[in-house]
């Protein structure tokens, strides 16, 4: 039997692995010394060089004075059951030089080394036992990132070097068991230290930490339109952006991105992962990349490849000018953020860093150590319930408030985070952290509310500090503008902020995040295209991606040249912009559907780092797509001059005057208030009014807030429909905001209609009328 180089061999009778562990050098065993004389590290070929006592805190690598005011670096480490660890220092032509760390505090392992600076890359080797029918997986062979690297030089490859394990042992039901002894070193990225405050640009430019110059848009929630986007994906192809700058965080900060969002009006962009990431071993082999990023391993670090400027620090300068820029046009940066799981899988992924740190204090294990709690589909979950993998989240969730600028985070697959040993718990540790930091209570958080466990679906139960993801509401417009509903009941909810979701512990309208779209799933415009996915190019044969898509093709699948299918389909995308932008709770836009970007009918473009998932800037040239931005534009701008469609607290439904009216009211298709029986009966018409004079909200001044009050009409039927404009005490008339059934709204706008005119709604249309008193 031909043996792996330095692994543990099977015998020829045995069934199992031998159980060993890791053959300790002369001083593994070593109880560390705190304080006192330098330790001096050497290595074949490298250089002699003290490490001093240094501090626990904080732990990372940060750039500092030390004693005597001689400059150096700060390495400390949590790694709780590790027996010894080595601090790895690499030069330019990628020579290492390992440092013992031989000073422990708390599970902390530190040193200070004089001298190194900024720029220098390392990493870490942790030694202990191997033993995964523990959970014991330490292997010093393997070059491991730091948890609190700031930045990351480097791609990750995936070479059988990098695995713990033997990856290609012959019986792959064992094969994690087995020791793999070779060097990563050579084929994984390293931490950079970085130094705080580097000069931000141009000379004379102030540091990156200064941010005095810096204002913080701090848009209150009711207020937000939020604009999901990818950081490389947004500027690959504009025609604007300079080439050297696209797909990067400064093509993000260039005017010509940053004057598309300001047009289009939004507050807030809610940015795909920017940690570093690494690509899944699958992908690889197949020739593609993880593009979305949600395969995090450096809590930290902004992804390199995102950077124009070096990935030797620079990547962080280049970030924090990326979020000035946008705060300067009074757009906020929120980041989509995966603590859940990391990119080290399953008890088969590679070892990068936690693993190798300690697999059984930064993981949840299974009822087998030998294998993980999966509640993420990714194949590990983060053990949030430690105190170390709390902290490490934490951490990194203020350092990217305080010292990179952002406004908030959306966590993905949060109810994996609210878990407490098992069970989703909204008592549990992680969320009452958040409830108690200063810093963090503060800004902006929004739940991917579920995971793949068990009772992982907690939509609505989140705490009031939170707002969240509301795919009831997506499927409540999807199904009801491709006729799918058997009632308005649940349309009517999701219109009006959702209440029966969230109107509990002084949660508020805009705890809801509605959204049609997001980066998972079908653009807007391949939803009223596509019935079925097409996602072969991913190379699983079409089984990724969800089939449930509560999609309609206007009857024709794929693209087409039948003018009545293009301008139905083109009808539907503005009743569903109109919809979203109009309902109660927070609207959340994806970049490139308001014109009409298509991935060409996948559905799960996580691979996709091409022109499938990239912005098609060249939309905007043809007039059709160009109307449905403007439109877009049209009605957030709507949304922001009128307060009485983005209230801050839900509906009674009740009259508040003598004159009877209510500060919202439904009717009927035949213009009458809707009664109890109405909302159980079938129906593709529903009328929605909402009232600008009974907004509970006061100016800062602590007057009462007053709007103009408005009529919605949505019609999703296939015939025409001929509505009652309702009369007093509703109206007198009614001025035509939006018209759906047109193309382009410019003359839309002071069309009057007087009270009891049957106002006629083409197919499948909306209509949005003042209204006059």
């Amino acid at each position: 039997m031909t043996q792996e180089p330095g692994s543990t061999a099977l015998g020829e009778r045995d069934h199992e692995p031998r159980r060993t562990t890791a053959e300790p050098g002369p001083d593994a065993h070593r109880t560390p010394r705190v304080g006192g004389r330098p330790v001096r590290g050497t290595e074949p070929g490298g250089a002699r060089q003290d490490v001093w006592p240094g501090s626990p805190q904080p732990l990372g690598a940060r750039y500092r004075s030390g004693p005597g005011g001689l400059p150096g670096t700060n390495f400390a480490l949590w790694a709780g059951g590790a027996e010894r660890v080595d601090l790895c220092l690499f030069d330019d032509a990628g020579r290492e030089t390992r440092h013992p760390l031989t000073e422990l505090t708390h599970e902390i392992w530190h040193g200070f080394l004089p001298g190194v600076h900024p720029g220098q890359r390392y990493g870490y080797r942790v030694h202990g036992r191997w033993d995964p029918w523990s959970g014991a997986r330490w292997n010093p062979a393997k070059l491991l990132l730091d948890p609190y690297a700031r930045a990351v030089d480097g791609d990750f490859a995936l070479p059988p070097e990098v695995y713990g394990h033997v990856r290609d042992w012959p019986h792959q039901h064992l094969a994690d068991t087995v020791r793999d002894e070779r060097d990563s070193a050579p084929f994984v990225p390293k931490g950079v230290v970085v130094h705080d405050g580097a000069p931000a640009g141009p000379p004379g430019s102030p540091p990156d930490d200064d941010w005095r110059d810096d204002r913080r848009p701090k848009t209150p929630w009711a207020d937000t339109v939020l604009y999901e986007l990818h950081v490389r994906g947004f500027t690959m192809r504009h025609p604007d952006v300079p080439a050297h700058l696209r797909g990067t965080y400064a093509g993000l900060a260039h005017p010509a991105a940053i004057d598309h969002l300001s047009r289009l009006g939004v507050t807030a962009v809610e940015l795909l992962p920017v940690h570093q990431f690494a690509h899944e071993d699958h992908l690889l082999r197949r020739g593609l990349r993880n593009y979305w990023g949600y395969n995090s391993i450096g809590y930290f670090a902004p992804h390199a490849a995102y950077a124009a400027s070096g990935t030797r620090g620079q990547q962080v300068g280049e970030f924090k000018r990326m979020v000035r820029a946008l705060h300067a046009a009074g757009i906020e940066v929120i980041l989509d953020v995966v603590y859940n799981h990391t990119a080290e899988a399953g008890e088969l992924g590679p070892m990068l860093s936690l693993r190798g740190i300690d697999n059984r204090g930064y993981y949840r294990l299974a009822g087998d150590p030998r294998r993980y709690a999966d509640y993420t589909g990714c194949g590990n979950t983060l053990h949030v319930v430690q105190p170390q993998v709390l902290r490490l989240i934490t951490d990194s969730l203020r350092y990217w408030v305080q010292e990179m600028g952002v406004d908030g985070f959306r966590f993905d697959l949060a109810a994996a985070l609210a878990r407490s040993m098992h069970d989703v718990d909204m008592l549990s540790p992680f969320l009452a952290v958040i409830a108690q930091d200063p810093v963090l209570r503060r800004v902006k958080l929004i739940a991917e509310p579920w995971d793949v466990g068990n009772g992982g679906y907690q939509v609505g139960a989140f705490p009031p500090l939170w707002t969240e993801w509301n795919d009831r509401y997506r499927d409540a417009v999807r199904d009801f503008w491709r006729g799918a509903l058997p009632d308005v009941r649940d349309l009517g909810y999701r219109l009006s902020g959702s209440s029966d979701l969230y109107a509990w512990g002084g949660r508020r309208p805009y705890a809801s995040v509605n959204f049609v779209t997001a980066h998972d799933g079908f653009t807007l415009r391949d939803l009223v295209t596509y019935h079925h996915k097409r996602n072969l190019a991913n190379g699983e044969d079409n089984r990724d991606g969800t089939s449930d898509n509560r999609s309609w093709n206007c009857g024709a699948e794929g693209e087409t040249t039948d003018p009545d299918v293009t301008a139905l389909r083109r009808r539907q995308l503005r009743n569903l912009t109109t919809t979203l932008l109009l309902s109660t709770g927070v609207p959340m836009l994806v970049a490139g559907d308001e014109m009409g970007r298509t991935q060409s009918g996948n559905n799960n473009a996580y691979c996709q780092d091409n022109e499938t998932g990239w912005v098609d800037w060249s939309l905007l040239d043809e007039p059709g797509w160009r109307a449905l931005f403007d439109l877009t534009a049209r009605l957030v701008r709507l949304r922001r001059d009128h307060p009485v469609l983005r209230r801050r607290a839900f509906f009674s439904g009740r009259p508040h005057g003598p004159d009877g009216l209510r500060d919202l009211a439904w009717f009927t298709p035949q213009g009458t208030e809707m009664t109890e029986p109405d909302w159980y009966a079938p129906g593709a018409t529903l009328g929605m009014y909402l009232s600008g004079h009974d907004i509970p909200s006061r100016d800062e001044r602590g007057q009462p807030v007053t709007d103009d009050s408005f009529l919605a009409v949505l019609h999703a039927g296939p015939e025409p429909a001929a509505f009652p404009l309702p009369g007093p005490p509703w109206a007198t008339a009614y001025e035509l905001v939006v018209d759906t059934a047109r193309e382009t709204q410019d003359d839309a706008p002071g069309t009057i209609h007087p009270a009891g005119t049957r106002a006629t709604l083409p197919p499948r249309s909306l209509h949005l009328y003042r209204t006059l008193p």
